[in-house]
């Protein structure tokens, strides 16, 4: 099935599920869904970023701090972020969730969940989602969310609750 004709679930205030739509019709109406980002944390305490593919729908090429993607019709949150997980990092972990949040601009309105996952690896890009990653520390982070281009929603919602974990506040 073309990305484009997935069906996503259309979510109000309260993220409870009003409409289910196909993701072209979402996109083009900047309507608000779920989606999920899994942190992947390694054992030496780093975060894994990376660098999203140029063919990606929405921010191409850009920097993000979590896996993750739209949640499809009729898929628990928790079923999304290990799918999201195994697509683009190519590993499965067991997930702790951290929370969640609204974002909204000009290019997507979200509800997005968030976890974190402790994992080393090995890691692998098959589907074509990730050109790059690295491990960064606390610093590291700072310093690339300064010079390089990032997805806003997660740098929105889920940079706020990495900074709840240890070692990790600003």
């Amino acid at each position: 099935m073309k990305p484009d004709a997935e069906l996503v679930d259309i979510v109000d205030d309260d993220d409870q599920i009003i409409a289910t739509v196909t993701r072209g019709e979402m996109r083009a109406q900047r309507l608000r869904h779920r989606c999920c980002a899994v942190l992947v944390m390694g054992s030496d305490g780093r975060l894994l970023v990376h660098q999203r593919a140029a063919t990606k729908d929405v921010w191409p090429s850009r920097w993000d701090l979590a896996a993750g993607g739209v949640v499809e019709h009729g898929e628990q949150l928790e079923e999304a972020a290990q799918r999201e997980l195994g697509e683009e990092l190519g590993v499965q972990a067991t997930l702790t969730k951290l929370g969640h949040g609204v974002h909204h601009d000009d290019d997507v309105w979200t509800v997005m969940h968030v976890w974190v996952a402790m994992s080393d690896g090995p890691f692998t890009f098959s589907d074509g989602e990730v050109t790059q990653a690295k491990w960064v520390g606390p610093d590291e982070l700072d310093a690339l969310l300064r010079d390089d281009e990032w997805c806003p929603d997660s740098v929105a919602v889920a940079l706020p609750l990495l900074h709840q974990l240890q070692g990790w506040a600003p």
